[in-house]
């Protein structure tokens, strides 16, 4: 045991600490026992082994440089401070310890999101509304309220793992035998085991049933708003908190209005002599008939203004406008009679019409010969 360290090692005596943890990395894979069974090896790669453990160390190796001798520090299996991270690098499939447990696994687990969708009117949207939303989903057994055992009865602690919800495994690898932490199969993680589950629910702490509930639907939603309703959702395992109910709207067309931003929009067709002569016309609206006033000499596409009646804006008070596009209604069938009063008509305002050929005085006509005779 009188061997030169760095001789053992290789290196010179001004290695560095990484020189000399990679000649002992190329000694150790050539040697090791797991990979040349010769003993004569085996028994050189607890030297080399010793040899490294003291020079990697600059307290060990600066006593070893003073005279201090082998033997400071030990070999694997046997002796203080023998550290396994270096051979763990060595071999790449090695990793020590691994998936220690941190305790048991609850058995509660957060229950899952529901989507549900519902049709609305565009009155609700108006003026929001309130509605039942039925729907299946899991719920709390009430027999055992969610500790999974039947009446009477309550978890045991496992004995296999002692309540911990891991057991240790050990295997074979290059490096002897290398211990990992597994969850424990009796109890599947959690520590204890339900020897008598509850015969309502299948020891899971939850059963499948029907909830109605009722939603308050705000004023301005639109297609497709979802609205959360938090903790409504299904009850999670064991009596786990529960996931959220998500509701998605969609809005029924209407068969008068359609929305534009806070704005109610509609087409009223009204006949040409209405628009002509102005008329006041009942409008049925979401407040009631409301009357619309059409002036005299109204034009196709004209747009007349009903303000504050219209849709409710999210977290706003004022309301948008209805707002009614005018379409005159061109009369067609003419009888004798009431086409030689439109003619009548037409030739009192001086206007041109098919009928007359276009020669009336002051016509456009006569206005496009005028202007031919100044040229």
């Amino acid at each position: 045991m009188n061997e030169d360290y760095y001789e053992l090692l290789g290196v010179s005596k001004d290695a560095s600490t990484d020189q000399i943890k990679k000649a002992y990395q190329k000694a150790a894979r050539s040697l090791h026992p797991d990979v040349n069974p010769d003993p004569e090896a085996a028994e050189k790669y607890k030297k080399v082994s010793q040899a490294y453990e003291t020079l990697k160390n600059p307290d060990k190796r600066r006593q070893y440089d003073m005279g201090g001798g082998p033997g400071m520090g030990g070999f694997p299996g046997g002796g203080a401070g023998f550290d396994f991270s270096d051979i763990f690098d060595m071999f790449a499939g090695a990793s020590g310890m691994r998936g220690r447990g941190q305790g048991p696994v609850p058995r509660q687990r957060r229950g899952g999101d529901i989507l549900r969708r519902t049709t609305i009117d565009l009155r609700d949207v108006v003026f929001g509304t309130e509605q039942k939303i039925t729907f299946r989903t899991a719920v709390l057994c009430q027999t055992c309220h969610g500790s999974c055992a039947a009446e009477g009865t309550s978890p045991i602690r496992c004995t296999q793992c002692n309540g911990s919800g891991h057991v240790q495994r050990v295997a074979q690898s290059l490096l002897g035998q290398m211990v990992t932490m597994a969850p424990c199969p009796t109890c599947e993680g959690h520590g204890d085991i339900i020897e008598h589950p509850c015969t309502a629910c299948a020891g899971h702490g939850r059963i499948q049933d029907e909830r109605t509930l009722t939603v308050k639907i705000p004023a301005g939603v639109e297609h497709g708003t979802r609205i959360q309703l938090r903790g409504e959702g299904e009850v999670g395992e064991a009596g786990g908190p529960s996931g959220d109910l998500l509701v998605e709207l969609s809005v029924a067309e209407h068969d008068v209005f359609h929305r534009e931003g806070d704005d109610l929009v509609a087409q009223v067709s009204v006949p040409m002599t209405s628009a002509a002569l102005g008329a006041t016309v009942p409008l049925e609206t979401f407040d009631g008939v409301q009357e619309l006033r059409i002036r005299p000499g109204s034009q196709p596409g004209e747009e007349i203004t009903l303000k504050g009646l219209g849709v409710s804006p999210l977290r706003r008070e004022r309301r948008g406008d209805i707002r009614i596009e005018l379409d005159v209604m061109v009369p067609t069938g003419l009888t004798e009679e009431q086409t030689e009063l439109l003619e009548r008509f037409s030739a009192l305002r001086g206007e041109e019409t098919p009928r007359t050929g276009g020669r009336r005085h002051g016509g456009m006509f006569d206005k496009i010969r005028e202007r031919f005779r100044d040229l």
